[in-house]
């Protein structure tokens, strides 16, 4: 076999294994896209009359999203939670499918969590003790 041989295996190679590696890297992204990015199970779920708050939990961490319920139309929302004597972390402004998610370690301590979609909201404190 002549080095143009090798040459045009090498190069044939590397663009299989470039090409390979651009899929595995694509395909994962698209896997996870789901309605919540949060991790852990779901332990809440609190509708308002605009759109839904929904709280999860992993371990000792303590994650909240607001959906609206009519996704698409950019509008003010909210998602927020603050674990007992603690800084409130909270995501907001106008967007058109959520806010948040937002997520605090509060190991085992209680947490305040809001959600706001246009004019409707809700507030639930000290939960999941």
């Amino acid at each position: 076999m002549d080095k143009g041989g090798i040459r045009r295996r090498l190069a044939v190679g590397l663009a299989l294994l470039t090409a390979s590696g651009a899929l595995a890297v694509a395909i994962p992204a698209q896997a996870h896209a789901a309605p919540t990015r949060c991790e852990g199970r779901k332990v809440k779920t609190y509708p308002f009359s605009t759109g839904t708050l929904y709280v999860y939990k992993r371990g000792g961490h303590v994650c909240v999203i607001t959906l609206p319920k009519d996704p698409g139309r950019r509008q003010w929302m909210k998602a927020s939670v603050q674990a007992y004597r603690a800084n409130a972390v909270a995501d907001e402004g106008r967007r058109t499918h959520r806010a948040g998610p937002v997520t605090v370690h509060a190991g085992q301590r209680c947490v305040w969590v809001k959600g706001r979609v246009g004019r409707g909201s809700v507030s639930k404190g000290w939960i999941l003790c």
